[in-house]
């Protein structure tokens, strides 16, 4: 049995959630790779992983040798990186998601510059308006925005942003601002939510919190497109902060009730390798973190 592409096997079908997806991703037959956990369990005289008809689970004992797993296998190939060069050569492909306009205002330039600083490494971007769950998809890095739910993910806060109703001042100029919520009945509203013709938008915390039904005279399924639409004078849309930042600079959009606006949703730079990250990922966060620590649009 070669240990360590048996702990790889073990730790492929913890991250994958079953031994035949395991076993799609190493690119080998499912019998390998439950041979492979299984002389692992041998080898040891103990149960990693509980085994039933619908799932694979970690028992108490799986729980502690996958995370002891992880940081030998992150040692390994950092020894191996620096092995290659005296200073330890940074290499090696490297996958990032957020959501489609924070990684085209935000991530991108980090990237850019990454690659700049580290000429072996290539970056595949997936800037999706949807939830990729790094683990099944095999992604090493996300920037999430909002509460994160329960996870063994690594993530550092790094900002915020708030969710803000905007208009352009030629509306705000010809109509008025609303005041609260309950002036939104009978306003043009864009709405950036899909494609449903009514949208809830969410005002208030705690005690006052506050969902309002809207009826837009314009959907659409991109938040680009719902901005040129106010900034041309169509009417309200509510989005995130960093969303509008520019226009806002710009004086192309202004914010009305911001003292109706719900609480501002944290920003997180998350992986998944532990303490004992690998060097490419560790030099993209530290980047991040430094990045999106200093720009003023996510730090208010």
């Amino acid at each position: 049995m070669d240990r360590l592409q048996a702990m790889t096997a073990f730790l492929t079908v913890v991250d994958t959630g079953g031994f035949a997806s395991a076993a799609r991703k190493l690119k080998v037959s499912p019998s390998v790779v439950t041979r492979m956990v299984g002389e692992l369990e041998d080898a040891m005289g103990v149960r990693l992983l509980t085994r039933t008809t619908r799932m694979v689970r970690m028992t108490d004992t799986g729980a502690d040798y996958a995370d002891r797993c992880r940081r030998i296998l992150a040692d390994i190939e950092e020894a191996e990186q620096s092995a290659t060069s005296m200073h330890g050569t940074t290499r090696g492909l490297l996958s990032i998601t957020s959501s489609m306009l924070f990684g085209k205002y935000y991530v991108t330039p980090i990237v850019i510059e990454y690659l700049g600083r580290y000429p072996e490494v290539d970056v595949s971007c997936w800037f999706l308006d949807r939830i990729v769950n790094i683990v099944d998809e095999g992604i090493d890095i996300a920037i999430r925005l909002g509460d994160l739910p329960d996870s063994s993910m690594q993530a550092v806060r790094v900002g915020q942003v708030r969710r803000v109703v905007c208009a352009s001042p030629d509306y705000l100029a010809q109509h008025g601002a609303p005041r609260n919520p309950e002036d939104l009945a009978g306003r043009a509203i864009v709405s950036a939510s899909g494609l449903s013709t009514l949208s809830e938008w969410r005002f208030g915390s705690d005690e006052r919190r506050q969902a309002v039904r809207v009826k837009p005279r314009m959907t659409t399924t991109t938040n680009d497109s719902a901005i040129s639409a106010v900034v041309a004078g169509l009417g309200l849309t509510q989005l995130l902060s960093y969303q509008v930042a520019q226009q806002l600079r710009e004086g192309s959009l202004q914010i009305v009730m911001e003292a109706f606006e719900p609480p501002p949703l944290p920003i997180h730079v998350m992986h998944r390798e532990g303490r004992h990250v690998t060097r490419k990922v560790r030099t993209f966060v530290d980047l991040a973190i430094e990045t999106l620590r200093a720009n003023d649009s996510l730090n208010p």
